[in-house]
């Protein structure tokens, strides 16, 4: 049976996109993951995917038009099947629906037969708020912070949360003028996309009818854990000093301030803060004194505990897609050793200019991006039914978070040169740890670098960030015993190991590639020809 697929609503005010390139044609195999097609939407241009397999049988808005949200957008199905009956809208036909919030969520109910989806009647001018879908991956999300209170007057445009994604924590805003009735979903709290969030609509509307609808999405599952945990400890017979954070209260403080006490191991719940509404700041840290004498009065007791860090959707969504590639795409490594010392050489003096400032990561990074131009089967991706081979060079720069790892990615890097890729590098990674980063800064990358030499890490692999075929991991430059001209010398190396899937690339593959990574990096001069 032939599958509709709609135009999908890929942002949260989205209501129509222009198709920007189809990478797809009428008779072309799709496969569950093929990118069918570019879509621009009202806030950036994003790769859509299918989530069926079959022909594309039909296309239904040509590259450069325009058309609603929801509108045909193509046909999926077997090949030679007659679709004529759904294009003259009838016969038997599965909807894809792509629309990603629902018509409640974006228009006030006021019919007297509206009803809530725990079937109690809508009152007029009552707006239900459902969980937004951010980003083109968002499964579930978290409510970080809530920007407005219960009984709060709510403007068209105000912020009123702040939501967490797999990918960053992005604004809220809200479309609808009115009062904040209700609040579905609290801080901490995560729920699937389309859960009741909030109810808008006249002061003093009586909405009790119509927020069941939540009860079950709110039972948290840490807090049956916790519960259990809690039950299983083992109190010591002598009083002690409780250090744990509190999670039941917000604690407010500067993020400079959080810092510090991370740093210094201190407690914020323990901090009295001298900030307005209480909010703990530099100051209170620099003068915290721990608490003593209860503690001091006894040998070494305490209780057995466990410290609960809930899970983000980002570190959720990290653990889930590692383990995808791990355990889908067969590793394999391949590691070779550096001479750096013309590179070190190479780097003084281009940084001798006040003007330019380039590290190693930004050489590697453009070596790796000249390497892919002469070995393509290395910048491939693979698919059950073909092995795309991208003819741009887009490298992904993994960056490390508070959360866990994020991959900005620096388009046609290939283009670029040493100071261009420093900058951009730089701009993205502070994006990623400030939680700025858009999900398109994120999207299409076809090779990936993860170095972790500036923690001095002289050697390490990495799981490739599917669906990259490699992913190469950089060590620290180290001084050591070597042997130039047949004597025994002083000299500086590096260490790298390229991760390759042994579907696409093999081993005579990886390594050539790690030959040409060789002469580019231990002869930087090449890089200008």
């Amino acid at each position: 049976m032939a599958t509709v697929i709609t135009m999908p609503r890929l942002s949260d005010t989205m209501e129509e996109g222009t198709v920007a390139s189809w990478l797809k044609k009428v008779g072309d195999a799709v496969q569950e993951g093929d990118i069918l097609a570019e879509i621009e939407t009202d806030k950036a241009t994003m790769e859509f995917e299918s989530f069926h397999e079959g022909t594309l049988l039909y296309i239904g808005i040509q590259e450069g038009e325009t058309a609603n949200v929801d509108a045909l957008l193509a046909i999926i199905g077997e090949e030679g099947e007659d679709i004529s009956a759904h294009l003259n809208e009838g016969g038997n036909v599965e909807v894809e629906n792509n629309s990603t919030d629902t018509e409640q969520s974006n228009s006030k109910v006021s019919d007297e037969n509206d009803t809530s989806s725990s079937g109690a009647k809508v009152p007029d001018g009552v707006t239900i708020i459902t969980m937004p879908r951010l980003s083109d991956t968002m499964e579930e999300g978290t409510v970080a912070a809530w920007l407005k209170k219960e009984g709060d007057a709510v403007e068209e445009g105000d912020i009123l949360a702040e939501i967490e994604t797999d990918k960053a924590t992005m604004e809220f805003e809200s479309f609808h003028t009115g009062t904040l009735l209700k609040i579905g979903i609290h801080e901490g709290e995560t729920a699937k996309v389309d859960a009741l969030l909030a109810i808008i609509g006249p002061k003093g509307t009586d909405v009790s009818g119509i927020t069941e609808v939540v009860s079950e999405k709110k039972e948290a599952p840490t807090k049956e854990l916790k519960e259990e945990q809690d039950a299983k400890e083992v109190k010591a017979p002598s009083p002690i000093i409780n250090t744990k954070p509190s999670s039941d209260q917000r604690i407010f403080a500067s993020p400079l301030a959080k810092k510090m006490a991370a740093d210094k191991g201190i407690a914020l719940n323990l901090v009295q803060g001298s900030g307005e509404n209480g909010r703990i700041v530099k100051s209170d840290i620099e003068s915290y004194q721990p608490s003593t004498g209860v503690a001091q009065a006894y040998a070494p007791v305490g209780v057995e505990s466990f410290e609960e860090i809930k899970n983000s959707q980002m570190r959720k969504t990290i653990a889930k897609r590692l383990g995808e590639s791990k355990f889908t795409a067969p590793h394999y490594y391949l590691t070779i050793e550096l001479d750096m010392d013309n590179a070190m050489a190479s780097r003084t003096a281009i940084n001798s200019d006040p003007d330019v400032k380039i590290s190693y990561n930004d050489m590697v990074v453009k070596a790796c991006a000249m390497a892919l131009r002469k070995h393509p089967q290395v910048n491939s991706q693979w698919t059950d039914g073909v092995t795309r081979i991208a003819k741009h060079i887009h490298i992904g720069v993994a960056v490390a978070v508070d959360e866990g790892l994020l991959v900005p990615v620096l388009k046609f890097a290939d283009q670029m040169t040493f100071s261009q890729i420093g900058v951009h590098v730089k701009d993205l990674a502070g994006k990623a740890r400030n939680k700025k980063i858009t999900p398109a800064e994120m999207d299409g990358s076809t090779f990936t670098v993860s170095n972790l030499g500036m923690f001095g890490i002289k050697e390490f692999t990495s799981i490739i960030n599917a669906p990259n075929s490699a992913i190469l991991s950089v060590g620290a430059i180290i001084q050591k015993p070597v042997v130039k001209n047949g004597a025994l010398a002083v000299g500086h190396t590096m260490t790298v190991t390229l991760a390759c899937d042994h579907r696409t690339v093999d081993g005579a593959t990886g390594a050539k590639f790690l030959q040409t990574l060789r002469n580019y990096i231990e002869n930087p001069v090449t890089m200008f020809v």
